[in-house]
C-alpha cells in the first residue's frame, strides 16, 4: 500500500508504535515525532497513565496530528487516584477523535503501588467505560495473570483490546487470544533471557500481534543501555519477523492492518 504521508527511508516499510510515552522522552515531542517519521514509524500512540498526564497526552495527540494518537486511562500503579473527577474527565474526552483506546489499565502485583483490591476495582471500572464508549483497551499485567484473566472472562468476550508489552506465560497468551484479545510485543523479545517469550511470539497468529517500544523504557538490542525511543520499534519488528519467519515487508503490512483493525479511530 502506498502512503502519501510516507517518510520512510527503509524501502517503504512503515510502522505503528502502538504504545509509547512521548511525554516522558528526553527529546521534545516535535523532535521525537520527526525522528520517528524519518525511520518509517508513521503512527504513534502515546499513553495516558494517570490524572496528571491525561491533558498532556491529549494535547500531544492534537498538536501532532495525523501522526500521533493517544489513550486515556489510569495505570494500576496509580489505581488509588481513580475517582469521580478522573472518571468525569475520561467521560468528557474518550469521544475525542484522537483518543483511540482506554489505557493503560490492568493489574500489577509485582510492585503493588496500589492495593490489589483497589487495582481490581479500578480495572473493572475502566473496562466498563471502554465497553460504554465502544473503545479497545491497552492492558498492563504483571504477576497477576489469573486475576487478569478472571476479570476479562467476567465480560464474556465483549472486551476488545490487547495485552501490551507482553511478557507473560504461554497460558496467559492462550487465554487472552481465546478471549479475542491481541498481544503486543516490545524490545523484551530481543533480551538474552527471553527465550520463553520468543516462543510465545512464534505461537501468536500473525493477525493478532503488534509491535511497540513502551519508550522510554525497555530499549531493544542493539540499543540496550540507551533511553528507548519510538524509532527503535524497527528493532523489535526485526526480531519478530525473524521469529515468525516472514519478511519485514510482510510484518509491516500485517501490523499496520492489525493496528487499523484494533483501533478504529486510527486513520492512515
Amino acid at each position: 500500500m502506498q502512503d502519501r504521508h510516507s517518510h520512510s527511508s527503509q524501502q517503504e516499510l512503515i510502522w505503528a508504535d502502538i504504545h509509547c510515552h512521548i511525554n516522558m522522552l528526553e527529546a521534545s515531542a516535535q523532535e521525537s515525532v520527526k525522528s520517528a517519521l524519518a525511520n518509517g514509524v508513521e503512527r504513534l500512540i502515546t499513553i495516558g497513565t494517570c490524572p496528571d498526564d491525561h491533558s498532556t497526552v491529549l494535547a500531544l495527540a492534537q498538536a501532532h496530528a495525523p501522526y500521533v494518537y493517544c489513550t486515556l486511562g489510569v495505570h494500576p500503579h496509580e489505581a488509588r487516584l481513580f475517582d469521580a473527577k478522573v472518571e468525569g474527565f475520561l467521560r468528557q474526552h474518550l469521544t475525542d477523535p484522537r483518543v483511540v483506546a482506554v489505557g493503560e489499565i490492568g493489574l500489577d502485583y509485582y510492585y503493588n503501588h496500589s492495593e490489589p483490591q483497589v487495582q481490581r476495582e479500578n480495572f473493572h471500572r475502566q473496562l466498563e467505560l471502554a465497553l460504554e464508549f465502544d473503545l479497545p483497551v491497552e492492558i498492563h499485567t504483571r504477576d497477576a495473570e489469573k486475576d487478569t484473566v478472571d476479570i476479562l472472562k467476567s465480560y464474556g468476550g465483549q472486551v476488545r483490546g490487547l495485552l501490551h508489552c507482553f511478557t507473560g506465560t504461554q497460558w496467559l497468551a492462550d487465554e487472552a487470544l481465546a478471549l479475542g484479545l491481541n498481544l503486543s510485543f516490545s524490545g523484551v523479545v530481543t533480551f538474552k533471557n527471553a527465550e520463553a517469550l520468543r516462543q510465545v511470539v512464534k505461537e501468536t497468529p500473525m493477525d493478532r500481534l503488534h509491535v511497540e517500544t513502551d519508550s522510554p523504557f525497555l530499549a531493544p538490542v542493539p540499543m540496550r543501555g540507551k533511553k528507548n525511543i519510538p524509532d527503535y520499534v524497527v528493532h523489535v519488528a526485526q526480531k519478530v519477523a525473524e521469529l515468525k519467519e516472514v519478511s519485514l515487508r510482510e510484518l509491516s503490512q500485517q501490523t499496520r492492518l492489525n493496528a487499523l483493525k484494533m483501533f478504529p479511530k486510527l486513520k492512515w
